[in-house]
């Protein structure tokens, strides 16, 4: 009930959640972790995410920076450059466009070629993206990169433990681990003093001094209580993004870019919250202190945004598996799922090929994760999550459908508009409608009269037979358009690239509508972008419900006035 009731307008878009939702990734980049360099070129871009599309991605999410482990950070000119050629061309086509950045300059660029999301890794921690994004009607999504990017702040508020004691266990762990810490100081540095003189200082990329250890060993790895007790490692990475090499034209222009560092840490496998060096009792960690981290980022940021005027409805949460997290604490998230949902804001799950997908399922290549990746995300689905960021979108639509069709009994009402003008046109319009009661998981529930109509768009053949029949369907969108591109071949259309478009037919078949549904591509368009203009169709649909005119108007649709409009009807020709 909670899933369902849940809606996440984007723009023009609103999304509904009776099934989850399907974001296919596309990154316009040379060194994406998963795909890095095959859709570089945009025309291959732009291919690839109409084939996602067509495949049954629900949202494109475009991206010109890779953020994996140990990424090189480009600037907002050359991102903009990568993705506004190919959010443009995907927008045209009617899909829901997210734009993956955290550069405010990109996400306005986007916004105005038509992405509809503004997907930012920093959870609007930038005063700037803020401003732009309140003053747009796009979908915003928040997500949690770990504690460099979020700002420091006490989370009092979000309390997951409903016993005390745990509470002030956990609080008196922590001092201990602290005091444990201040202790090893002084001995570290008699034992230094023992041991002899350091190494000389090693020089970094910009003239930052690094002071070497004895042996080469390196810090124990820690929180650091303030810039001054930071590990030498992260004061390297800090230095290699003040000052980049003269080669790197891509480099961002950010005197400090913590994102950047964290994961380079990342990339070399620190632990972001627990010290390695502390041993467990039990297999993962507890629960309690990591999701008052995340959930609490989470709920400050989206509160922040709606105090700053964006409406609630807009806003989805994801807790950023990878950005700044060991494995263990992402499978410690992904099992508090339902906790996140809990919030009642839409939730994604974008696990696709992660590191720790890797470490739970063995697989070392990122390519060929995406059989774990199904795995955790259907665990999510079960839990509440809502979205799903998946690089293998085909894949992960055949997965889900065919879960949800067993799993999930879910009719929906659809409108199939049926035309002929060859043969048998009112018997042809009849085998349509038995056909289409024949297919899996559907029925027919009502029928239009069939109604005779002037030729729309090639004018010189003869007059239209047309019908428009309402069904219930438990099928996904593509797959109901593929069977009834099937009962159009068995009865004879002919849709070969020598047929002329808008030419003669034994029979035509058009989803014209489906409950909570909006897709595009150039396989299926939904709602279909012509209903508003064709009499041969907004007339049967007054048989089936009151003032279509105005219901299409609501879901979108343009709906030209009657004497506007192409194909009239000029006549009655019976009852199915």
């Amino acid at each position: 009930m909670a899933n369902d009731s849940k809606t996440w307008r984007c723009g023009k878009y609103e999304l509904s959640f009776d099934r989850p939702r399907i974001m296919g990734v596309l990154n316009v980049t040379p060194d994406s972790f998963g795909d890095g360099g095959e859709h570089f070129d945009p025309d291959a871009a732009i291919e690839y995410g109409l084939a996602m599309l067509d495949a049954g991605a629900d949202i494109i999410d475009v991206g010109g920076e890779s953020t994996r482990p140990g990424f090189t950070p480009v600037n907002p000119d050359e991102e903009a450059r990568r993705v506004l050629s190919v959010v443009r061309a995907l927008a045209k086509e009617g899909a829901i466009v997210s734009i993956d950045t955290r550069h405010v300059a990109v996400a306005k660029a986007a916004v105005r070629c038509g992405a509809s999301i503004v997907n930012d890794v920093t959870g609007f921690t930038d005063p700037k993206m803020v401003e732009f994004v309140k003053t747009s009607t796009c979908g915003v999504i928040v997500m949690h990169a770990g504690e460099v990017v979020a700002p420091t702040r006490t989370h009092a508020t979000v309390q997951l433990d409903t016993s005390a004691a745990a509470f002030v266990a956990e609080k008196a762990r922590e001092a201990a681990a602290e005091a444990a810490r201040e202790a090893e100081k002084p001995a570290r540095r008699r034992r230094g003093k023992l041991l002899g003189e350091p190494k000389p200082e090693a020089k970094l990329p910009g003239g930052v001094v690094q002071p070497s250890l004895p042996f080469g060993e390196p810090e124990p790895t820690s929180e650091p209580a303030s810039e001054q007790e930071a590990p030498a490692a992260e004061q390297a990475a800090a230095a290699e993004t003040v000052a980049p090499a003269p080669a790197a034209t891509e480099a961002a222009s950010e005197p400090n870019d913590h994102l950047a560092a964290m994961m380079r840490r990342s990339a070399r496998r620190e632990e972001a919250y627990v010290p390695t060096s502390q041993l467990r009792r039990f297999t993962l960690p507890d629960s309690a202190p990591i999701m008052r981290r995340v959930m609490g980022f989470l709920s400050d940021q989206a509160r922040a945004l709606i105090h700053a005027g964006v409406s609630r409805d807009r806003i989805c949460i994801d807790p950023g598996p990878g950005f700044g997290k060991t494995a263990n604490e992402d499978i410690v998230i992904q099992r508090e799922t339902a906790k996140m949902a809990s919030l009642g804001y839409p939730l994604m799950c974008a696990v696709s090929r992660k590191r720790f997908v890797g470490a739970v399922s063995g697989v070392t290549e990122a390519a060929e994760r995406d059989a774990a990746t199904f795995g955790v995300c259907l665990g999510a689905i079960q839990a509440g999550a809502n979205i799903v960021r998946v690089h293998d979108a085909a894949g992960f639509a055949q997965f889900l459908n065919g879960y949800w069709a067993v799993a999930k009994p879910q009719p929906r009402r659809a409108f199939v508009a049926v035309g002929s003008n060859l043969g048998h046109r009112c018997d042809n319009i009849r085998a349509a409608r038995d056909m289409i009661a024949e297919i899996p998981l559907t029925c027919v529930s009502n029928s239009s009269k069939i109604y005779e109509s002037e030729p729309a768009y090639e004018t010189r053949q003869d007059a239209f037979a047309n019908a428009v029949i309402e069904i219930k369907t438990e099928l996904a969108p593509l797959v109901l358009l593929d069977e009834l591109m099937k009962i159009e071949a068995e009865l004879g259309r002919d849709r070969s690239k020598k047929a002329k478009a808008n030419g003669p037919r034994t029979i035509d078949l058009d989803l014209l509508w489906m409950d909570g549904e909006t897709h595009g591509g150039k396989k299926l368009r939904l709602p279909h972008p012509l209903i508003g203009e064709r009499d041969f169709v907004l007339v049967p649909l007054e048989d089936l419900m009151h003032d279509p005119a105005r219901f299409f108007r609501y879901n979108g649709v343009e709906v030209k006035e009657p004497e506007d409009r192409v194909g009239h009807i000029v006549g009655e020709l019976g009852r199915m």
